[in-house]
Order: C-alpha cells, then structure tokens, then sequence
C-alpha cells in the first residue's frame, strides 16, 4: 500500500468516526431482499455488513422476505404468483409454501451467512413468542376492496424476545410470518413488518434495501433520486407511486410517523451500502425524516 492509498483509507475511518459515536448502542432495523438476497457475492458483503455493524457498537435487527424463493417454490409446486397492489396474493396453498421458504429455507440461510464470521445471529418467525400479530387485510384497487387472502396487516408487536437477544449481543433475524388471534398464519408484507418492529423497538433507524436506487422524483420520466423529504411530503406523494414502492415507502412513513428519527430507502445491489448509509457524511438512498 502506497502512501496515497494510505490516507485514502484512514479519511474514510475519520469520517465514520462522529457516526459510531452517534449510533453506538442504538439500535438500526434492516429490512433485508431483493437482488441482495439472491446473489452470493450481496449476500455476502450484506452478513459482514451486519456483524461490522454488530462490532460497531450498534444493535442491528434483520428482517426479511423472500420474494424471489417463494416464486420460485411456487413455480415448483405448480402454484401461480399474482400480485395486487404490490402485495402477494397468498392462497392457503400458498401460504403452506410461503410459511416454509421464509421459516424453514431464507432464514437459516441469513443466520448461517452471518454465523460464519462468529455466534451472532438468532433466527426467529414473526409468529414467535406471538411477536407478531395480524388481521386479514384487504387492498384497494380503483376504489374497490380486493381480497387477496392469507396476507395480514400487523396490529400488534411483542418485541420483547428480539429485546432480550439484542440485551445478549446477538443479532435476531426475523422472517415476515405472523398470527392471528385465532391461530391462523398470516404473509405479511417484510417492509410493513420491520416498520411495525422498528417502532415497537424505538430503533434510531428503519432501512429498507431495494432494487432501486432510492425513491424517484419523477418516475419514469426522470431518474433523479430524491435524497431527502419529511412525512408530510411522502404522505402527499404516496397515493401517485408505483405499486412496488407503496409498501416500501409506507413502511417509511408508518415508522418516522411512530417515534423512529431516520428511515431510508437503499439499494440493497451496491455492495456495502448498509455502511456506506450509516457511516458516511453524504450516505445514499432517500431519507425519511418526521415533518
């Protein structure tokens, strides 16, 4: 290493020093998917991500979909894949697959990426120590109610299994599934969950990693990203954005409008973007503050 590089690499140290001062022991909620999910080389800068973050003074959560796995079973199982209004229509044929891929395949899959580099991670169902609790739910499309089966929306959280592990250092990881209060098993949308846990948790940050690079201005005429906008402005932007961006945006929105200070939006493509997010002056994505 010349010397060039030399002070190349210790700026960028000095520059994430007012970050770990800021975030040290606070508590950062990640929503985890998309391409990041998929390919090896993401998925493993994003678990030496977590555990750089875990070391770091900071006490990060994940929760995940799977969306790109659960297509796939599907497939597999000879069951098709709609979508409505951005969500998963999820028969209870499907809810079987669904239940399975997220609880029994991604999840020990994350806990082992990150277990590689130390005993960190804890792999958790969102029906755990009924930590999240669900009611059927419907969306709206044209101003009409639309069934679309087993997906839930969260209507209460018991965050204090995934409290107790982060009090013992370690990592929990959390699949998207939850109960209802008569037993039954919901899907539930990953970005609206880690909303709902990063709330319940008072978590300083809510990051949803995408496949875009944060949130459009003027979509598809324009890729220019917004870098930064408040509550009240994303609640009147809300209503004219694409379907896949309403959940992630919404989650967004519900944590900053619920006691969380920061939630983002990055894309979870651009290798180590979780700490390029956390601990950078410029960071990247777009940024959601309280109005």
């Amino acid at each position: 290493m010349n010397r060039r590089e030399a002070r190349d690499k210790a700026a960028v140290l000095i520059e994430a020093l007012p970050w770990l001062e800021r975030f040290k022991g606070k508590t950062v909620v990640i929503k985890y998917g998309g391409n990041a999910m998929t390919e090896e080389s993401l998925r493993e800068a994003f678990a030496s991500d977590v555990v750089f973050l875990r070391l770091a003074g900071l006490r990060p959560v994940v929760v995940h979909g799977g969306g790109p796995q659960i297509s796939r079973a599907l497939e597999m199982f000879g069951i098709e894949s709609h979508f409505t209004g951005g969500l998963r229509v999820t028969t209870p044929e499907a809810m079987k697959v669904v239940r399975m891929v997220l609880t029994g395949e991604v999840n020990p899959e994350i806990v082992g990426l990150i277990n590689a580099h130390g005993p960190y991670a804890v792999g958790m169902s969102g029906e755990d120590a009924h930590m999240f609790t669900a009611e059927k739910t419907t969306v709206v499309v044209d101003g009409v109610p639309v069934d679309i089966g087993q997906v839930g929306e969260i209507v209460k959280v018991e965050s204090g299994a995934v409290q107790s592990l982060l009090d013992d250092g370690r990592i929990p990881v959390v699949s998207s599934v939850a109960r209802g209060e008569d037993g039954s098993v919901f899907n539930v949308n990953a970005d609206t969950a880690a909303a709902a846990l990063a709330a319940a948790l008072n978590a300083e940050k809510l990051i949803v990693l995408t496949d875009v690079e944060g949130l459009y201005a003027d979509w598809p005429d324009s890729d220019e990203v917004i870098r930064s906008l408040t509550a009240d402005e994303l609640e009147a932007m809300l209503p004219e954005l694409a379907s896949g961006m309403v959940p992630k945006m919404g989650a967004c929105l519900h944590a900053v409008s619920n006691g969380v200070p920061q939630a983002h939006v990055l894309d979870g493509r651009i290798p180590h973007s979780l700490l390029l997010e956390i601990f950078t002056d410029e960071g990247i994505g777009t940024m959601v503050v309280p109005s």
